[in-house]
């Protein structure tokens, strides 16, 4: 398809390529908007851009919007994707964009017209009737668009600043093919029933309370889970050769002005006064980390040095921001940060690489890498970034993993590779990360002595392999559906009683199942073994033992799985055995 791209270029794109499905997307947020205009006229335009997986138009109604408004809507952009109406890129003068949107009185776009320079050249693009500020990109025309759905109405205010007007958000996305279509929203639904917000609460795993917005509470079941992501992680970690540390939650002005948080990310911080001096809660662990390593002279034979750290960082988040476990105001990043030679750039990168790569494929993610370069408001010289940048891609080509370099998004203080995870629904999570050091070390003066007896500067790695445990635990819930494997599971085995009578052997294969390491719960409510064995199904066990009569004059337990129903009748050891293998 033709792509009218932002410079008035035209290029052939595919819906597969960012570029052509971006433009797709936002012609039909146009679309959308003229519709709005057809039927509503009253309605002012603001500003409409494709998103992942989608597009949004914000509007000015002069009435609620409502859910059942949008059949409407539809029905409206279909009868413009049949007029075939073609998208013509037109410039003008900012006085002549100026004049034709205040006949059309959007005083949105004129407010937007009158931040641009005095001899700006502007761009507009007409369909039909309709007229819009836009620099694009766009499809050639709207017969194109074949297949969309406008999914859901939310508030948005005006610029995303809660002190302008609060607008009415209309959310669609589009495809080529309405199977296509079909497709997403299949996975959509999926989505909600797999939503860890809504199992989290079920499984009673976590709480999300008006008393703390943003501030997750971990519930016992919750903290078997996390305890044991923590445990696996420090297991990998002591083999790997690192040393673990913990640094404080809050830290001085002058600690963050040196990293340069202080400066570069002060707006997330939360901030307070003890004896007349400004103070931070950590929003990372990085500086504390740098402070530890300086309390000692090193030498060049010490290094690397592989140092982790699970850091319950704070960064505040705007409200309509926070979303579950994915997006919250604290959480426990699990850092690591490796001193090293520049000889030991490469071999270090690599090493982390394949540490992520094991860990996920444990939990049955494939994932793509993205190696993030300097962005514009970094700090350092061009030869340090230079360096950095080839040190990660060149770890990369060894290894031989494809990669996309994301221009201009790396940290303010160096490059980055990122681990973008797939989930079993074909869902993307930007997870795992190493980013590459060299402003760090200089701005905190650490040193090491080398082989000549001189001082020099180590380079820093930063990584992270789940990224937040918090958020990777909401990522797991949606991932399994609340169906974790044997391993994982807070309960791994529930114990259901035919009848009370059956309680004080019940209670002996607890405590042998207990013994074994085995997470074991019994189920003695005065209930029908049915509805018992449901609720165990509900809360996602992977196994039910039953004991009744038979299984007690038998010294055994009848299995039922979760995936696979009835198993039989066995022993208790043979049980055992089968759990452990399952535990790897």
């Amino acid at each position: 398809m033709k792509v009218s791209r932002k410079d008035g270029s035209i290029v052939e794109r595919r819906f597969e390529e960012e570029e052509g499905r971006e433009a797709f997307r936002h012609t039909t947020a146009h679309i959308l908007a003229q519709a709005v205009k057809r039927l509503y006229p009253d309605t002012q335009c603001a500003i409409g851009p494709a998103i992942e997986n989608g597009f949004y138009y914000d509007f000015a109604f002069s009435f609620p919007l409502l859910p059942e408004h949008l059949q409407a809507l539809e029905s409206e952009m279909k009868k413009i994707v049949k007029e075939s109406l073609p998208l013509q890129r037109v410039e003008v003068s900012r006085k002549e964009a100026l004049e034709l949107m205040e006949q059309k009185g959007e005083s949105y776009k004129i407010e937007l017209i009158e931040e641009l320079p005095e001899d700006a050249i502007i761009s507009l693009y007409r369909q039909g009737e309709y007229v819009d500020l836009c620099a694009g990109p766009h499809v050639s025309n709207t017969c194109m668009i074949k297949a969309f759905k406008l999914t859901s109405i939310a508030g948005a205010y005006w610029r995303g600043n809660e002190k302008n007007k609060m607008l009415t958000r209309i959310y669609g996305t589009s495809f080529p093919k309405q199977n296509d279509l079909n497709e997403y929203l299949q996975q959509v639904e999926e989505a909600k029933l797999r939503d860890h917000r809504k199992l989290g609460k079920e499984l009673g795993l976590f709480a999300l309370l008006e008393e703390g917005p943003g501030f997750p509470f971990f519930l016992p079941k919750g903290m078997v889970l996390k305890n044991l992501l923590i445990d696996y992680w420090r297991k990998l970690h002591t083999r790997e050769g690192y040393v673990e540390i913990s640094s404080p939650m809050m830290l001085n002005r002058e600690l963050w002005e040196t990293s340069g948080h202080w400066d570069h990310y002060r707006e997330n911080m939360y901030t307070t006064v003890i004896d007349e001096t400004d103070f931070a809660i950590k929003p990372m662990n990085c500086p504390g980390g740098m402070l530890v390593y300086k309390m000692q002279p090193h030498s060049y034979r010490e290094l690397p040095i592989r140092m982790g750290e699970l850091g319950l960082v704070h960064r505040h988040e705007k409200s309509g921001q926070l979303h579950g476990l994915m997006r919250v105001r604290c959480f426990t990043q699990d850092d690591a940060h490796i001193f090293m030679t520049k000889e030991q750039i490469t071999k270090e990168i690599k090493g982390v690489v394949r540490l992520i790569d094991e860990v996920y494929t444990k939990f049955g993610f494939k994932y793509h890498v993205e190696l993030s370069t300097r962005p514009e408001n970094s700090i350092g010289s061009d030869e340090d970034w230079e360096l950095a940048t080839r040190g990660l891609q060149e770890a990369l080509d060894e290894m031989q993993m494809s990669y996309v370099v994301n221009e201009g998004d790396g940290a303010f203080y160096g490059p980055k590779i990122d681990f973008h995870l797939e989930d079993s629904i074909g869902r993307t999570w930007q997870c795992g990360t190493i980013q590459l050091d060299f402003q760090l070390p200089q701005r905190f003066q650490a040193e090491y002595i080398g082989a000549d007896g001189e001082k020099h500067q180590p380079i820093m790695i930063h990584r992270v392999v789940f990224g937040s445990i918090e958020r990777f635990i909401g990522i797991l819930i949606e991932h399994y559906a609340g169906k974790f494997p044997v391993w994982l599971a807070p309960v791994q085995a529930k114990i259901l009683l035919v009848s009370d009578q059956y309680e004080e052997y019940a209670k002996q294969v607890i405590k042998k199942l207990q013994q074994a390491g085995i997470r074991a719960e019994l189920d003695n409510r005065n209930e029908k073994l049915g509805y018992k064995i449901r609720e165990a199904q509900m809360d996602k066990v992977p196994y039910m033992l039953i004991i009744g009569q038979k299984e007690r004059e038998e010294g055994k337990v009848s299995l039922r799985s979760r995936d696979e129903g009835d198993l039989g009748i066995l022993d208790l050891e043979t049980f055992i055995k089968k759990i452990e293998g399952e535990n790897g």
